[in-house]
């Protein structure tokens, strides 16, 4: 028996909930064995039948972690339009995925002092949340010194600090010289510089791009190139860097020939997105080739291919998930075009259809400990909140869902049940309204 502490569990305690006959999901391999829960808290887990107000029988089904969705754009504002999902309708999707935990974004800032203000806006907009919540500070060629960025965001329980080295049209790219600082102070800030990584210079800003054409004016060694730099940086320098949305499986091969070490690490980690292992740049031939556009641009099926044979070096899988109206998709060229698409709701099912069971630490412990949630979130273990999901791995699930670019597929598994610190939340494709909070880290 594994208890929280002596006083939590002993003869006289009645727990609240107990999660019983299921195979649980603890240090990379599954027990049979029974959760117990008081409170908010994961209290025991055991082999034996202890005393319970609510038993729910699992069914020899497995019972895992709930899942972190390390990278969405909820209620995302560009130019004139909004991301179709706001903070309550996406994190309804993100339930009915099996993730209890997101990572969402401040607004772009430029000063320490104004990260206070992004992070005041946002918290309101994430009031209606019915998932637990935290935020990355993001940054857009910022004047103020790294250190001060760092700090101002840290007091909020943010330690990490999202820039982009791209998009200097829209005044977003952060330099070199500044990202080389930054992770100086990584290290004994112990931080997470979190980059999307492409090379400016090799980005077209050209206004009449095809769809067709999206990949081409993108491509493939843009991201190459950059995301060699920031890792020899992050050597050089010791710092924790964080590569968001990585697209290319060049990308990941050629780190690995050179920066493995640092990978087996995770000083250097690596994330990725589902619809990069499973889509390939041809799609943007199809005459609705529009709702596949994002950034960066799904890669040419070598590219994929190599991808999916490298997962084992993918710490972490986030959606990105920032979908919009078909009214800001549909258009003739890529700069007319919304970029983003959806998937929070079928990522774990998308990507366990692939890689069964090896990937459940990329949604579960991988995020919790690369964003210092770990161990209240991303693990089974007494003490940690009860973050539940019930999930069946001999089902499987068809997407029904015309606004998704995975409608019609049929995926791995299915899930059952959903808790969040302790309360149901979703059960067999309904949702029950709960109140998410904010998470410090």
């Amino acid at each position: 028996m594994i208890k929280a502490n002596q006083n939590i569990n002993d003869n006289n305690t009645i727990e609240d909930l107990g999660i019983i006959n299921g195979k649980v999901y603890m240090d990379g391999g599954f027990s049979n064995a029974n959760i117990y829960i008081k409170g908010e808290k994961i209290s025991c887990i055991t082999s034996e039948k202890l005393q319970c107000k609510k038993v729910v029988d699992a069914g020899g089904c497995m019972v895992l972690p709930g899942l972190i969705d390390p990278h969405v754009h909820f209620h995302l504002g560009v130019g004139d339009c909004v991301s179709s999902d706001d903070f309550h309708t996406g994190s309804i999707k993100a339930a009915l995925g099996g993730v209890t935990t997101y990572i969402d974004f401040l607004d772009p800032v430029k000063k320490a002092s104004q990260i206070d203000i992004a992070f005041e806006k946002r918290l309101k907009l994430a009031e209606t949340s019915i998932t637990d919540y935290a935020f990355h500070t993001t940054i857009a060629n910022p004047v103020d010194a790294p250190i001060d960025i760092i700090r101002a965001s840290k007091k909020l329980g943010i330690p990490s600090i999202k820039l982009f080295t791209t998009y200097s049209d829209s005044d977003r790219r952060t330099g070199d010289n500044y990202i080389y600082e930054l992770l100086k102070c990584s290290k004994d800030e112990n931080i997470k510089v979190v980059v999307h990584a492409e090379n400016d210079e090799l980005v077209s800003g050209k206004k009449d791009i095809l769809v067709k054409d999206h990949e081409k004016y993108r491509p493939v060694i843009s991201e190459n190139i950059e995301v060699m730099k920031l890792a020899t940086m992050a050597k050089e320098t010791g710092g924790n860097l964080y590569i968001v949305h990585v697209s290319a499986g060049s990308s990941v091969e050629e780190l690995v020939k050179n920066f493995e070490n640092e990978l087996n690490r995770h000083q250097i980690t690596l994330e990725s997105c589902p619809h990069y292992f499973i889509f390939d740049s041809s799609v943007y031939e199809q005459e609705d080739g529009f709702r596949y556009t994002m950034t960066p641009p799904l890669r040419p099926e070598t590219d994929k291919i190599l991808l999916n044979q490298y997962i084992d070096y993918i710490s972490t899988i986030g959606t990105d998930h920032c979908p919009f109206a078909e009214k800001y998709k549909n258009h003739k060229y890529t700069s007319d075009i919304s970029m983003g698409i959806g998937g929070i709701q079928y990522s774990f099912l998308n990507i366990y259809s692939l890689f069964k069971d090896k990937i459940i630490d990329k949604f579960t412990k991988g995020p919790a400990k690369a964003y210092g949630l770990y161990p209240q979130k991303g693990t089974l273990m007494p003490g940690a909140d009860a973050d539940i999901v019930i999930f069946d791995d001999k089902a499987h699930t068809t997407v029904k869902d015309l606004e998704s670019v995975y409608n019609g597929n049929i995926l791995q598994g299915a899930i059952k049940e959903v808790y969040l610190r302790g309360q149901l939340l979703v059960s067999e494709g309904k949702v029950h309204n709960r109140l998410g909070k904010y998470i410090k880290r």
